[in-house]
């Protein structure tokens, strides 16, 4: 909102208004306002939680400290979309597809898990939402940003062209989105395309063609690329907000995770909207993509702000409203810029705590199939409670998490260079 009350009077010619056309202003105008949400407003909120008794019901699992947490407020969550909302609101280009698509997957699947903890809590369901619906709800929400990627004329990604082909000759600016219009002495044949090509870390040449798999179609390979598309991010929603969900189970774990991985996707997500950046590391170039390092200012500062009460010992808990969207935002995002594929490496934490579910579910099922008596892989699952089964603190085992992730998103950036 502000952005454009900002730009119709710097047209007007009022002095330091232009201000608000730099993403970088704009990105640590909506950093603090979060941070500042989330620490103060946050305090309001997790005292109206006690009020309404919106306390965890903690099972009784034998892990050490799990007592203490009874009660603990939990929807703390509501917190998190807050601090990002309203920042973005505020300080983002709303007439951008890629902030429509982040604040529609926000709120879309803050719902869901809002809808989950108020049958968890006040309904008295331990069960929660029935596990159908949220599928249901996952599977939708990518199938709104998969089919609108698809049909957006916003949506495209400039390529070079040879001087033989279509293209429309451009002087490389250092950043336009960024406000900026110094000229670079690069001369550069480019046209804006919709494209199904994605980056697949470590290879010279990264840039893979969803449409490829059509190419049996002939001319239909790239509405069969596209299809396909649509499948995989239906798929990754999915996947990493469940993962997210599932890495909730100690405190600060899911949020301090979540931050490294924002941190990630803001600095990716910079370098596709420069120009000169994605020129320089040869790196696919995504026009007014840029815009999104408003929001992910925003989601970092939400989760460092929920930290501050959510690290141990927690004083309120995130619920399925926090760790459904934190998840669901972090793979939108990296759908959107085209970075799906790093996911695995980037959400090495998230994928972890899945896989640790799946192979405990899947081996204990054999073996009692097999041999009649069913046998576990580790101590407990999610991963995270088989390091509490083994005795280590749980501040511990939140801080070396913490450090993997750290490690990984460091392999996630690095993958820009190494091929």
């Amino acid at each position: 909102m502000l952005y454009h009350l900002f730009d119709y009077l710097h047209r007007l010619g009022i002095p330091g208004t232009g201000m608000f056309r730099y993403i970088t202003f704009r990105s640590a105008a909506a950093i603090i306002l979060s941070l500042l949400i989330a620490t103060v407003i946050g305090r309001y909120i997790i005292r109206f939680l006690r009020r309404q008794q919106v306390g965890e019901e903690i099972r009784d699992l034998g892990l050490d400290g799990q007592a203490q947490k009874q009660g603990t407020p939990t929807m703390g969550g509501v917190i998190i979309l807050l601090s990002i909302i309203v920042p973005v609101l505020l300080f983002a280009r709303l007439d951008n597809v890629y902030i429509q698509l982040m604040i529609i997957s926000t709120l879309w699947l803050g719902l869901i898990g809002f809808l989950d903890d108020y049958i968890k809590i006040f309904k008295k369901d331990k069960r929660g939402l029935n596990g159908r619906f949220k599928i249901i709800g996952q599977v939708g929400l990518g199938l709104i940003v998969g089919v609108t990627l698809y049909v957006s004329d916003d949506v495209v990604i400039r390529e070079r062209v040879t001087a033989t082909e279509t293209g429309v000759a451009a002087t490389v600016m250092s950043n336009v989105d960024d406000g900026f219009s110094q000229e670079k002495s690069i001369v550069v044949l480019v046209q804006d395309v919709k494209s199904t090509q994605t980056t697949v870390p470590f290879f010279k040449n990264n840039q893979f063609d969803y449409a490829w798999f059509g190419a049996f179609a002939g001319e239909y390979a790239e509405e069969i690329g596209w299809i396909i598309f649509v499948i995989i991010t239906i798929l990754i929603v999915t996947a990493v907000s469940n993962g997210a969900n599932l890495t909730d189970g100690l405190d600060g774990l899911a949020t301090g995770t979540s931050a490294i991985a924002g941190v990630t996707l803001g600095i990716l997500a910079y370098v596709s909207g420069h120009m000169v950046y994605a020129d320089y590391l040869n790196i696919m170039y995504i026009p007014n993509s840029g815009e999104l390092v408003v929001f992910i200012s925003a989601f970092i500062g939400a989760t460092i702000g929920f930290l501050w009460y959510n690290s141990y010992p927690a004083q309120v808990f995130m619920g399925d409203t926090g760790s459904l969207s934190l998840g669901g935002i972090i793979a939108v995002f990296a759908i959107i810029i085209h970075k799906e594929l790093l996911i695995p490496i980037l959400c090495g934490i998230f994928l972890m705590e899945n896989l640790s579910v799946v192979m405990q579910v899947g081996y204990f099922k054999y073996t009692k199939r097999r041999f009649g008596v069913g046998k576990r892989i580790f101590l407990m699952s999610p991963l995270h409670h088989h390091y509490q089964k083994k005795g280590l603190p749980e501040a511990k085992i939140v801080t070396r998490f913490w450090i993997v992730g750290i490690a990984l998103a460091v392999l996630t950036i690095v993958t820009l260079k190494i091929r």
